[in-house]
């Protein structure tokens, strides 16, 4: 899936707008016991209580793709026969018998996932009557229906007793403490909406930390293969160049590297691209070559990257931070704007290797603005 794609189901996800009937939920304590599940139906409550049921489902399709939303593929053999796939096909369907199936997701959910404290799963389904978009992005009438299932896994978090102000009573009261519903640490939408149509053969996973992605939740539900999460895919490749470049790893190689993959989104953001960038084992080893990297040190980066990462491309913007450079040292820590690399640069004087930064006017220290002397 790509923005498009996930903005357009994020825009349908209105209380005005979808054909969302009912909410599914169980709530998991600590010891990963199911302690109740329910059926919510939207009919009966007010409108505002269905809106705010959506802001959090929509919160499992926010996030930066690659980062916080990947995508997860089932095998051939699993969507021609498997447990896992036909749960997931029957949960997407309003009329899977006695709701059964949705016990089993909570069940398999509760089971393998590994979480701090309680915490709610909801589930809905819809269908979303697709609006025919011609060339010239002229809207029609809707020729496709896309049903889906959304799940959201959120914590649930214990407020402090607070006074609050009763104006009824006219008076100050204390609150007791309570749980409140948190943003969703996971999720999930099958099948993905790719091409505005229904691709059973992949699922859109949601995770809010570039760190975890529960992998026992993955292995266990979906059981696909588990992608490396966000900021690991960083220190990995990071890890992978400090090691097969080792001397030859200098400013000048990471600034090559950061420019090349800054120009990949760049190039992307302003060609309105519809497909995310994403930086190959290629694109890395050709920055080197250009950083002045010796051959034999490039195909021992490559080696080492089949080795981590396969063929799988990585999205940029879980690599390097578009918006700014940060350069630091143990004891110093600089930003500069992500377009001027060339104020950067490195020397060794009297013996002393530097990191400089030009300066020319407009420099504060402490907020004030401070004068640098020429030297004569």
């Amino acid at each position: 899936m790509n923005e498009k794609e996930i903005g357009e189901l994020r825009r349908h996800l209105r209380a005005d707008r979808c054909a969302v009937a009912a909410l599914y939920g169980c709530l998991v304590n600590e010891k990963r016991e199911i302690v109740t599940a329910f059926r919510q139906s939207f009919a009966q409550v007010p409108l505002e209580d269905t809106e705010a049921v959506l802001t959090v489902m929509r919160k499992a399709l926010s996030g930066t793709q690659g980062k916080n939303l990947v995508s997860l593929e089932f095998t051939p053999r699993q969507v021609m026969d498997s447990d896992e796939h036909r749960m997931f096909s029957a949960l997407r369907r309003e009329d899977a018998p006695g709701d059964a199936v949705v016990q089993a997701l909570f069940e398999q959910t509760a089971a393998a996932l590994a979480m701090d404290g309680s915490y709610m799963i909801l589930l809905i389904r819809d269908a979303y009557d697709v609006p025919y978009v011609g060339r010239d992005g002229a809207p029609g009438e809707s020729t496709d229906v896309f049903s889906y299932c959304l799940c959201a896994v959120c914590p649930l978090k214990e407020t402090r007793p607070a006074l609050g102000f009763f104006p009824a009573e006219n008076a100050l009261k204390s609150l007791v403490a309570n749980r409140v519903l948190s943003a969703p640490e996971l999720g999930f939408l099958f099948p993905c909406f790719d091409d505005r149509a229904a691709n059973i053969y992949n699922m859109l996973y949601y995770t809010k930390s570039a760190w975890e992605n529960h992998p026992e939740f993955i292995e266990a539900v979906p059981r696909t293969a588990v992608p490396m999460p966000a900021d690991e895919q960083k220190e990995t490749l990071q890890g992978i160049l400090e090691d097969t470049l080792s001397d030859e790893c200098s400013l000048k190689v990471a600034m090559e590297l950061r420019d090349s993959i800054c120009e990949q989104l760049a190039e992307a953001k302003e060609t309105r691209a519809e497909e995310p960038p994403v930086v190959t084992k290629g694109d890395v080893s050709r920055a080197l070559r250009s950083g002045g990297v010796r051959d034999e040190r490039i195909r021992a980066f490559e080696e080492k990257y089949d080795e981590a990462f396969g063929a799988v491309a990585l999205p940029p913007k879980n690599l390097v931070n578009p918006r700014a450079i940060e350069v630091t040292t143990p004891d110093v820590q600089i930003k500069v704007n992500s377009d001027r690399s060339d104020l950067i640069s490195a020397r060794t004087i009297d013996g002393v290797r530097y990191i400089l930064i030009r300066a020319e006017n407009g420099v504060e220290v402490s907020g004030m603005n401070v004068n640098i002397p020429v030297e004569e």
